[in-house]
């Protein structure tokens, strides 16, 4: 006879509760080295909503807040998903610390959540190349690994001096100048990016500063390291964005709608004029199947030209599609036109190529450059063309956002009155 046996079934295990990180992203409106730096488009969009959509994209993230003391920032950072705090003028000048706008920050974030953060972030907005996995980084490595700080770094390889009032003038920090040794045979030294800081909350209220306690690494590529603080970096750090930052051409996702400039996007900004005064431009076929496979993919497209002539309207009215010109202001007929659509301007491609085309820029969420356009056309754009405006740019566009099936060898030109 067999006796049975009773089992007894473990009790679960309890799932410990998420821990509550908080990103808060100091923006204060004043900045003496680059005026409106935390505005500034990178890539085509602003310093500070690069920074939230990093945040806001980390997977061990639960709240991002931007600290800050200016209405435009704050708009800025509430369309992009953040809270925002509004930062009180005793901390808001030159001389106030980031820590001190971290510890407001929480401490206003707390009482309005009504819990406790466990782990805080500093976030740089001034860093543009932060990416999710940098933030993930530091964050894990408080709340995985057990370190009290954590916050980026890059391998450095530099040789540092320092000025010298003695004899032999400069000497070096990071080595003896009387060796030198090879790189391979120096200790690794680190450069601290400045990107971004993690901190045990409590810890970091007991300390006001974001180096106590076990201080961990988290290692980054030295290509994307940058932090802006003079023009230059600013010019600099456009001028990388094509190539740093990561999916920076759109998707039918991305976008709701197409706004195409005339000359110079759709042309090569070249007018052949006759002995009658009669103007003609060249165009490309594949822009106009690029322009008719939008359509048919349900996406608005207008063009929005500041030129009067008819050939503008001509060419509109082949592809089938509205056409606003001779616009003076075109970021006002840009947002009316949006109004009457129901369309977000966040949600727009617009594409141009000149300076008139950058109030526009600013307007739309998806600023395009074609190839050949204006340098500060392109260092404003978010994504920038291989192909030049009028030899087949919105037919690259087009394959962006609808994929490789738009990808055959483009058409020769034809000539359109």
């Amino acid at each position: 006879m067999t006796t049975a046996q009773s089992v007894t079934t473990p009790p679960p295990v309890a799932t410990p509760p998420a821990a509550r990180v908080l990103a808060v992203i100091p923006a204060r409106g004043g900045s003496k080295g680059v005026p409106g730096k935390n505005l500034a488009p990178v890539g085509g969009v602003p310093l500070v909503t690069r920074a939230v959509r990093e945040c806001l994209a980390a997977r061990l993230v639960t709240d991002v807040a931007v600290s800050t003391d200016d209405p435009a920032i704050a708009e800025a950072a509430r369309a992009a998903g953040a809270d925002v705090v509004l930062r009180p003028a005793d901390i808001a000048g030159d001389t106030a610390t980031s820590e001190a706008a971290v510890l407001h920050a929480m401490d206003v974030h707390e009482a309005l959540a009504g819990t406790a953060v466990d782990v805080v972030l500093l976030v740089q907005c001034t860093s543009p190349f932060l990416t999710r996995e940098e933030v993930d980084g530091v964050a894990a490595a408080v709340i995985e690994d057990g370190a009290d700080t954590a916050h980026t770094v890059a391998p450095f390889h530099g040789f540092v001096w320092r000025e010298g009032d003695g004899e032999d003038g400069g000497h070096g920090v990071n080595h003896d100048k009387a060796t030198r040794p090879r790189r391979q045979d120096r200790p690794q030294d680190l450069l601290e990016t400045g990107a971004v800081y993690a901190m045990r909350a409590p810890g970091f209220r007991a300390a006001g500063h974001r180096f106590f306690g076990r201080t961990a690494l988290v290692r980054t590529e030295p290509a994307r390291v940058l932090e802006i603080d003079e023009p230059d970096d600013l010019s600099r750090a456009r001028a990388l964005a094509p190539l740093l930052d990561a999916g920076s051409t759109p998707t039918l996702d991305d976008i709701d709608a197409v706004v195409l400039d005339f000359d110079g996007t759709q042309t090569d900004d070249s007018v052949l004029v006759d002995s009658e005064g009669r103007e003609t431009v060249a165009v490309h076929r594949g822009d106009g199947l690029g322009i008719a496979a939008l359509r048919r993919a349900g996406l608005p497209v207008l063009i929005l030209s500041s030129e009067t002539n008819p050939v503008v309207a001509a060419r509109a009215r082949k592809l089938q599609v509205p056409v606003l010109h001779g616009i003076d202001r075109k970021d006002l007929a840009l947002k009316q036109w949006c109004e009457e659509q129901a369309i977000a301007p966040e949600r727009v491609l617009y594409v141009g190529n000149d300076v008139n085309d950058l109030p526009c820029f600013a307007l739309a969420g998806w600023p395009v450059a074609v190839a050949n356009a204006h340098d500060v056309v392109r260092a404003s754009a978010r994504s920038i063309t291989s192909t030049p405006g009028g030899r087949g740019a919105i037919r690259e566009i087009a394959v962006w956002i609808l994929g490789p099936t738009l990808s055959a060898p483009l058409p020769v030109k034809d000539l359109s009155q």
